[in-house]
């Protein structure tokens, strides 16, 4: 076989993989556990490194309050889920599952709910006001749910073979955690190779993965697409999971040109093993009219902001369709507050490669969208049969789609909608106040069993889902090769749950002090993740510290600079 590239390598770290399988297979759930802990430690110590570099990658000054970003999806994200998984492991070593001690809830239509957050008094007191429930599918009872949590390290024994993991370019926590997901979930070795983008953090996930590399668990990776073709299709690598675009996978899957087509067409893929994948898509924020004071109007438009312009928009859930009521009084001062809100957010490098040619492209679409440094808000968007509904911009690009009704009505329309207009199942924002939730009533419960999505968050960003190591994370399911959309299976789940169909999210509509004006049970002041937080950064870093070691003098300094953002 000719190549451009050297083979030897991945040949070689796939024999060692081959052979660390065997390791894998003897190592017991105490010492599985240990080598969780170990990574935990390690990772604690490189977080300011893990920063470092991630700050390279995406070109932001040393000073930048988005380096917050960086702390809470790096380093932060990978210590909780660690610790998470940590502790599933040490339940299972003791004959237990992983959901003792834990108290299921229900969902609509006879589902089983888990809850994912709170869990523990430190999250009641870091995101009071903010839960996260996993619904498991319809027809999975509570002791089912029970038995089958640990997934393959109920039989820890029986490995499944070497997995490639084709890592993501956007956030920094994927990659291992989706490597973590592998080895713990699926019982696999893993092969991670790094998307080029991220190769700047290559010294820091070998130094954080050490334990595991040196019993030939994990092999770490680089390369362009010849070097990742070359590995998903080796004859020792036996299941693929990836993050990307679909683009990305059909061409892995089907192959690409006429020969990919005529693949897809037959039902015959190129790739001849089994994939998984999370792979982005259009996400919708429904916004439900209510009467919202000034403040209000403030707030939740650089919430929306923040969802779309977090990490530069450069994010799988990010929201890419803001849906309003048509008829709604307060519509033209919300999105008035909207387009400030979009232009005050900090200016930022377009460091995600071809980010400007997707942007210059919305721009030939809708040329009256152009808003401050780069980005796009195009108003008035036709409901049905327009490119941004049906295209991942994966950039700094929203759309504003307006339907008619209110309450109930509009809330079926918006839901319909998201359903049936938009691109993939990987998360759907809905955005109601509390007295509007309260008339709305069962309407609101109906509406979220309704939205075919991975994730669904009320008043709060899907992206809390991604940071909660207990929650699941991926498309809702149902997806197919030929039809991928947001793709097929879950990631982080750190309860290790079987059976899972989506996570939902809940938030308080008013930040504190006013959440409590309000009547809502919540003191967590504006979120460190919105891009208008100007302590993000330290509240970040402190976070992280925090996340490390759990000394509890650190909680009174995140308090504080979390209330000055």
């Amino acid at each position: 076989m000719s190549t451009s590239f050297d083979t030897a390598g991945i040949d070689a770290a796939l024999a060692d993989l081959t052979q660390g399988e065997k390791t894998w297979a003897a190592t017991d759930l105490r010492r599985r556990r240990e080598l969780l802990d170990e990574l935990h430690a390690i990772t604690a110590r490189e977080a300011q490194a893990w920063v470092d570099a991630a700050r390279v990658i995406k070109k932001l000054d040393a000073d930048s309050p988005l380096l917050g970003e960086e702390w809470m999806s790096g380093p932060m994200t990978m210590l909780a889920g660690a610790k998470a998984l940590s502790e599933s492991l040490s339940a299972l070593e003791q004959g237990r599952s992983p959901l003792d001690g834990v108290a299921l809830g229900s969902a609509p239509g006879g589902r089983v709910s888990v809850p994912a957050l709170p869990h523990g008094i430190y999250d009641k007191l870091l995101l009071s006001g903010f839960s996260a429930d996993v619904w498991l599918r319809p027809g999975v009872d509570a002791g089912t749910a029970r038995r089958k949590a640990g997934l393959a390290q109920l039989d820890p024994a029986a490995t499944n073979g070497v997995g490639a993991v084709l890592g993501a370019g956007n956030i920094m926590s994927i990659a291992p955690l989706d490597t973590l997901y592998e080895l713990y979930a699926n019982n696999r070795v893993v092969a991670l190779k790094l998307n080029p983008i991220t190769d700047p953090l290559l010294p820091v996930f070998q130094t954080i993965f050490a334990p595991f590399i040196a019993l030939g668990l994990v092999r770490i990776l680089t390369g362009g697409a010849a070097e990742g073709g070359y590995l998903v299709n080796h004859p020792q690598v036996a299941h693929v999971h990836m993050t990307g675009g679909a683009p990305t996978h059909d061409a892995i899957v089907w192959g690409t040109g006429e020969e990919g087509a005529q693949r897809r067409a037959a039902g015959t893929p190129a790739l001849d093993k089994p994939i998984t994948s999370e792979l982005g898509g259009v996400a919708p924020v429904i916004v439900v009219p209510g009467e919202w004071s000034a403040a209000d109007l403030k707030f939740q438009a650089e919430h929306v902001a923040t969802m779309r312009l977090h990490n530069g928009g450069y994010n799988c859930v990010a929201a890419q369709t803001v849906v309003l009521a048509a008829d709604w009084p307060l519509k033209q001062q919300f999105l008035t507050e909207l387009r400030a809100a979009v232009d005050a957010a900090p200016a930022r490098t377009a460091y995600y490669p071809g980010s400007d040619n997707r942007v210059a492209g919305a721009l030939e679409s809708y040329p009256d969208g152009a808003r401050a440094n780069g980005r796009v808000l195009a108003e008035n968007l036709p409901a049905t049969g327009t490119a941004l509904l049906r295209t991942e911009y994966f950039s700094p690009v929203l759309g504003v789609v307006e339907l008619p009704g209110t309450g109930t009505e509009f809330l079926g329309n918006a839901v319909d909608f998201a359903n049936d207009e938009l691109m993939g199942t990987l998360g759907a924002n809905v955005i109601a106040d509390p007295a509007t939730i309260k008339a709305l009533g069962g309407a609101l419960d109906t509406a979220i069993e309704n939205l075919r999505y991975g994730t669904v968050a009320i008043n709060s960003w899907t992206g809390l889902a991604f940071l909660t190591p207990r929650a699941s994370w991926g498309a809702y399911p149902g997806h197919t090769l030929d039809d991928i959309q947001s793709g097929v299976g879950v990631v982080h789940n750190a309860f290790l749950l079987d059976d899972v169909e989506r996570t939902v999210v809940r938030g308080p509509f008013r930040p504190a002090p006013r959440s409590i004006l309000g009547g809502e049970f919540a003191t967590t002041p504006k979120p460190p993740w919105f891009v208008s937080n100007k302590t993000g950064t330290g509240t970040g870093r402190k976070l992280t510290e925090f996340y490390g070691d759990g000394k509890i003098r650190r909680l009174p300094g995140i308090f504080v600079s979390a209330l000055r953002g």
